[in-house]
Protein backbone atom coordinates (compact mmCIF):
# COMPACT_ATOMS: atom_id res chain seq x y z
CA UNK A 1 0.00 0.00 0.00
CA UNK A 2 2.84 2.63 0.79
CA UNK A 3 4.42 1.80 -2.09
CA UNK A 4 1.12 2.39 -4.22
CA UNK A 5 1.04 5.60 -1.66
CA UNK A 6 4.60 6.61 -3.09
CA UNK A 7 3.91 6.79 -6.65
CA UNK A 8 0.75 7.81 -6.28
CA UNK A 9 2.39 11.36 -4.83
CA UNK A 10 4.72 11.49 -6.98
CA UNK A 11 2.66 11.50 -10.23
CA UNK A 12 0.04 13.69 -8.74
CA UNK A 13 2.29 16.43 -6.98
CA UNK A 14 4.00 16.50 -9.93
CA UNK A 15 0.79 16.72 -11.82
CA UNK A 16 0.20 20.03 -9.31
CA UNK A 17 3.60 21.69 -10.71
CA UNK A 18 3.36 21.17 -14.17
CA UNK A 19 -0.72 22.48 -13.30
CA UNK A 20 0.70 25.70 -11.93
CA UNK A 21 3.39 26.28 -14.66
CA UNK A 22 1.07 25.86 -17.38
CA UNK A 23 -2.39 25.35 -16.81
CA UNK A 24 -3.10 28.79 -18.07
CA UNK A 25 -2.44 28.20 -21.49
CA UNK A 26 -5.97 26.16 -22.13
CA UNK A 27 -9.26 28.28 -21.48
CA UNK A 28 -11.09 25.46 -20.13
CA UNK A 29 -8.64 25.18 -17.53
CA UNK A 30 -7.57 28.94 -16.74
CA UNK A 31 -9.66 29.17 -13.73
CA UNK A 32 -8.83 26.18 -12.38
CA UNK A 33 -5.23 26.82 -12.39
CA UNK A 34 -5.60 30.53 -11.00
CA UNK A 35 -7.24 28.78 -7.88
CA UNK A 36 -4.64 25.95 -7.03
CA UNK A 37 -1.86 28.72 -7.83
CA UNK A 38 -3.39 30.60 -5.43
CA UNK A 39 -3.94 27.73 -3.22
CA UNK A 40 0.02 27.22 -3.44
CA UNK A 41 0.81 30.47 -2.85
CA UNK A 42 -1.44 30.48 0.73
CA UNK A 43 0.00 27.00 1.58
CA UNK A 44 3.45 28.31 0.76
CA UNK A 45 3.00 31.78 2.88
CA UNK A 46 -0.15 31.49 5.05
CA UNK A 47 0.52 27.95 6.68
CA UNK A 48 4.50 28.94 6.00
CA UNK A 49 3.94 31.06 9.41
CA UNK A 50 3.47 28.04 11.52
CA UNK A 51 5.04 25.18 9.18
CA UNK A 52 7.86 27.03 7.52
CA UNK A 53 7.60 29.33 4.31
CA UNK A 54 6.63 26.57 1.36
CA UNK A 55 5.04 24.12 3.19
CA UNK A 56 2.61 21.38 0.96
CA UNK A 57 0.69 19.46 3.25
CA UNK A 58 1.17 16.94 0.26
CA UNK A 59 5.04 16.73 0.71
CA UNK A 60 4.60 16.25 4.32
CA UNK A 61 2.00 12.95 3.24
CA UNK A 62 4.37 11.96 0.91
CA UNK A 63 7.62 12.16 3.32
CA UNK A 64 5.47 10.24 5.77
CA UNK A 65 4.57 7.45 3.37
CA UNK A 66 8.50 7.42 2.49
CA UNK A 67 9.89 7.69 6.15
CA UNK A 68 7.72 4.07 6.38
CA UNK A 69 9.22 3.01 3.48
CA UNK A 70 12.61 3.95 4.82
CA UNK A 71 13.57 7.11 3.49
CA UNK A 72 14.96 9.56 5.81
CA UNK A 73 17.54 11.41 3.86
CA UNK A 74 14.46 13.69 2.39
CA UNK A 75 15.06 17.64 1.39
CA UNK A 76 12.67 20.10 2.78
CA UNK A 77 11.42 20.92 -0.57
CA UNK A 78 9.51 18.73 -2.97
CA UNK A 79 10.62 20.35 -5.70
CA UNK A 80 14.29 19.89 -5.16
CA UNK A 81 13.60 16.42 -4.35
CA UNK A 82 11.80 16.33 -7.72
CA UNK A 83 14.28 17.80 -9.89
CA UNK A 84 17.33 15.34 -7.69
CA UNK A 85 15.28 12.66 -9.17
CA UNK A 86 14.47 13.55 -12.55
CA UNK A 87 18.36 14.68 -13.20
CA UNK A 88 20.14 12.25 -10.95
CA UNK A 89 22.20 15.70 -9.76
CA UNK A 90 22.22 17.11 -6.12
CA UNK A 91 20.68 20.94 -6.97
CA UNK A 92 21.20 23.37 -4.18
CA UNK A 93 18.41 23.54 -2.21
CA UNK A 94 18.76 27.65 -2.38
CA UNK A 95 18.72 27.64 -6.49
CA UNK A 96 16.14 25.43 -7.04
CA UNK A 97 13.66 27.22 -4.52
CA UNK A 98 14.56 31.01 -5.89
CA UNK A 99 13.48 29.52 -8.89
CA UNK A 100 10.95 27.59 -8.06
CA UNK A 101 9.47 31.32 -6.45
CA UNK A 102 10.36 33.43 -9.86
CA UNK A 103 8.38 30.50 -11.85
CA UNK A 104 5.07 30.46 -9.67
CA UNK A 105 5.27 34.16 -9.54
CA UNK A 106 5.66 34.02 -13.38
CA UNK A 107 2.91 31.46 -13.93
CA UNK A 108 0.52 33.50 -11.20
CA UNK A 109 1.30 36.65 -13.66
CA UNK A 110 0.55 34.81 -16.70
CA UNK A 111 -2.71 33.55 -14.99
CA UNK A 112 -4.37 36.56 -13.54
CA UNK A 113 -3.57 38.07 -17.16
CA UNK A 114 -4.96 35.25 -19.53
CA UNK A 115 -7.67 35.58 -16.69
CA UNK A 116 -8.92 39.01 -16.65
CA UNK A 117 -8.48 38.83 -20.74
CA UNK A 118 -11.13 35.93 -20.89
CA UNK A 119 -13.48 37.83 -18.62
CA UNK A 120 -12.91 41.26 -20.62
CA UNK A 121 -13.57 39.20 -24.00
CA UNK A 122 -16.39 37.40 -22.44
CA UNK A 123 -18.17 40.54 -21.13
CA UNK A 124 -18.14 42.63 -24.11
Amino acid sequence: MYIFLDRFFFIFHTFIIAFNLFGWIWKKTRFANLVVLLSTILSWSVLGIWYGFGYCPFTEWHWRVRMVLGDTDLPASYIKFLVDSLTGLDVRAQLVNTLAIVLLLISLLASLSMNILSWIRKHR
